[in-house]
């Protein structure tokens, strides 16, 4: 069970503020066992990878934390609420997920950066929708490109700021840098770093190896099963 312990009480009592608690999970798709019994606590704040051989279950289980699915057993509490108590829409805004291949939608990249503003009833605030574009290397001139004239790592990056301009509590990340080159990882992997600084819990799942050893807190699913949390 992975439980982080960061804070000490005014009374001397170790405190542990526990973002996701996992509790006995389970999935099955007919006869066939994904997830067996995963019971695991995540911290607030924390940059974890989730790391195991191709089919082992990593990618279930971020969509079950992230409501995509659910489980056939067991308990998934957000903030110490089961996640399916929570009203779907909201609980999406606060638990953000980013695959692998990103989709831009509409026309333009204004049309997927004035989509987080809209789903709010917000007016949009293109002052800052500049300064993230700048976070991620690209100049306001994007706003108003074609999606069909983005290279594969700016799609990358402009759908990633589409999840974060609005920055969720946690953003569960699905190989979202398979694929791009050394800058484009670099550019990522530097904001994300960035957003995980300023308390944003992170997920990641990933099979390459730099991410990975670069990892201080990593949960290891095989089988189904988690094996070994560090």
């Amino acid at each position: 069970m992975l439980i982080i312990i960061s804070k000490i009480s005014g009374r001397g009592e170790m405190i542990v503020e526990n973002i996701f608690d996992v509790q006995d999970l389970s999935y099955q798709v007919g006869n066939k066992e994904i997830l067996k019994h995963i019971s695991v606590k995540i911290e607030k704040g924390k940059y974890i990878t989730v790391v195991g051989p191709s089919g082992s279950g990593k990618s279930t289980f971020m969509r079950i934390l992230a409501s995509m699915i659910s489980q056939t057993s067991g308990k998934v509490l957000f903030e110490g609420k089961a996640i399916d108590s929570y009203e779907p829409t909201k609980y999406r805004q606060r638990v953000s997920y980013a695959f692998q291949q990103p989709t831009l939608f509409g026309k333009t990249v204004r049309d997927n950066l004035t989509f987080p503003f809209e789903v709010r009833n917000e007016e949009f605030d293109e002052s800052k929708v500049k300064q993230y574009l700048k976070m991620v290397n690209l100049d306001e001139s994007y706003l108003d490109k074609s999606v069909n004239d983005v290279s594969g790592g700016e799609k990358q990056r402009i759908a990633l700021l589409r999840n974060l301009i609005f920055p969720p509590e946690v953003l569960i990340t699905d190989e979202v840098t398979a694929g791009l080159d050394v800058e484009n990882k670099n550019i990522v992997h530097s904001m994300l770093a960035e957003f995980n600084q300023r308390g944003l819990t992170i997920l990641r799942v990933t099979h390459d190896e730099s991410e990975i050893e670069a990892s201080h807190d990593k949960i290891t699913i095989k089988n189904g099963e988690v094996v070994d949390n560090v």
